[in-house]
């Protein structure tokens, strides 16, 4: 199983980014995965997450409204489309199949001005 994050970086209070997560190694379009993120010194904490044919998603309340999450099975491809960010969203951001340990190595998110 192989999970790989990217489209992290610096953005200003305000700014949009959108993550990717390339998986591999498992039968994508069975499941369902969620991204996570975690601060130095704080416990990785659930953001979003979507079921395996993306007719369902759920997320934390501190995205509500902001962030939306997203997949396409045919590309073995998971999103984040992160909006409105401030800087408490600054995190290590990570994807992960859901009901197993498989993490990928996470993407780092600074929202700074």
């Amino acid at each position: 199983v192989q999970l790989v994050e990217s489209g992290g970086g610096l953005v200003q209070p305000g700014g949009s980014l959108t993550l990717s997560c390339v998986a591999s190694g498992f039968p994508f379009r069975e499941s369902g995965m969620s991204w996570y993120r975690q601060v130095p010194g704080k416990e990785r904490e659930l953001v979003a997450q979507i079921s395996n044919l993306g007719m369902s998603t759920d997320y934390a309340d501190f995205v509500k409204g902001r962030f939306r999450i997203a997949r396409n099975n045919g590309l073995n491809k998971l999103y984040l489309e992160m909006n409105n960010l401030k800087p408490e969203d600054t995190a290590v951001y990570f994807c992960k199949r859901n009901q197993y340990q498989d993490w990928g190595r996470g993407t780092q998110v600074i929202v700074s001005s």
